[in-house]
């Protein structure tokens, strides 16, 4: 079964948190960068997913795009970044996973919100896109987008380069009064609704200020707009301060417990996001194991 075959047909469980776990390992300042120079923690941090049941690792490239590290000073890096995390990525499953190449988003706006145009936003996506595809991923993961229009862009920058590769895309949502609704103000079935006009593969949410248990209300909403499989990333819980360090405290057993929930709500793919770590994957991989005997 191709990758594309098992997000339309099949459950994909994906990995956890990159940043929490390169944190944990003793990461600084630019995490591309510290994944580069740091290969075997990186590798280490894939393989651990992939043994807790991940059948796809996501790259460390988050913020590899050209404009996100251009503020790290390190714009002249990013093709050089880009393509090694890639390879560190494959060589660390060697088979045993896919792999979705990362793409976050740039930290800037489309006008008129911003200052750049639709065709240059689309652009600073294609240049990071295009070597990630050339490095040998398996698909691209679009995640925690705010501004449906970035995502869109996203996703039409990939699917430019190549029609046949699996792109699936998530936006990050809040709940307020109106009920849940990125930082623009658009509703989980907006979005639902105008990315799937795009052709990805599977739209969904990550991270954002909920809690796991309120992942299945979300992704019914965005399933009731879409017949495209739904994606699921809650982080572990909502951060907290501790001695001046984030800590996010939901456990493991959490994510097993809602996995039937995301199921019945259309959930295809799902994983972790902040906080999140390989014991949460193997709860949501014992609970799919139990519910697909």
């Amino acid at each position: 079964m191709t990758l594309r075959e098992h997000v339309r047909e099949g459950i994909l469980l994906l990995d956890g948190a990159m940043g929490t776990q390169l944190t944990a390992r003793g990461a600084k300042g630019n995490n591309e960068r510290w994944g580069v120079e740091h290969p075997d923690v990186l590798a280490e941090v894939h393989r651990a997913y992939v043994d807790a049941g991940a059948q796809a690792v996501i790259t460390d490239t988050f913020g590899g795009n050209s404009a996100k590290l251009a503020k790290a000073g390190l714009g002249d890096r990013a093709d050089e970044l880009n393509r090694r995390l890639v390879e560190i990525a494959r060589e660390a499953v060697r088979g045993r996973a896919w792999v979705l190449a990362d793409v976050g988003p740039t930290g800037q706006f489309v006008e008129p919100y911003g200052d750049l145009t639709e065709a240059q936003m689309t652009d600073v996506f294609r240049r990071q896109i295009a070597v990630l595809l050339e490095a040998g991923a398996d698909g691209i993961i679009i995640e925690t987008m705010m501004d449906v229009t970035e995502a869109v862009c996203a996703v039409n920058a990939a699917r430019s380069l190549a029609a046949g590769i699996p792109v699936l895309v998530t936006m990050t949502f809040d709940v307020n009064p109106r009920g849940f609704r990125t930082l623009m103000g658009v509703s989980p079935a907006q979005a639902a609704s105008r990315l799937a006009e795009t052709g990805p593969d599977a739209v969904g949410a990550n991270c954002g200020g909920l809690l796991p248990v309120q992942y299945a209300a979300l992704c019914s909403e965005m399933s009731a707009a879409t017949s495209l499989p739904i994606i699921a990333e809650p982080n572990a819980g909502l951060p907290e301060l501790e001695d001046g360090v984030t800590v996010f405290k939901e456990p493991p057993e959490t994510f097993g417990a809602i996995v039937p929930d995301l199921i019945a709500s259309g959930v295809k793919v799902m994983g972790g996001c902040c906080g999140t770590g390989p014991a949460h994957i193997q709860a949501m991989s014992n609970a799919l194991k139990k519910m697909l005997k």
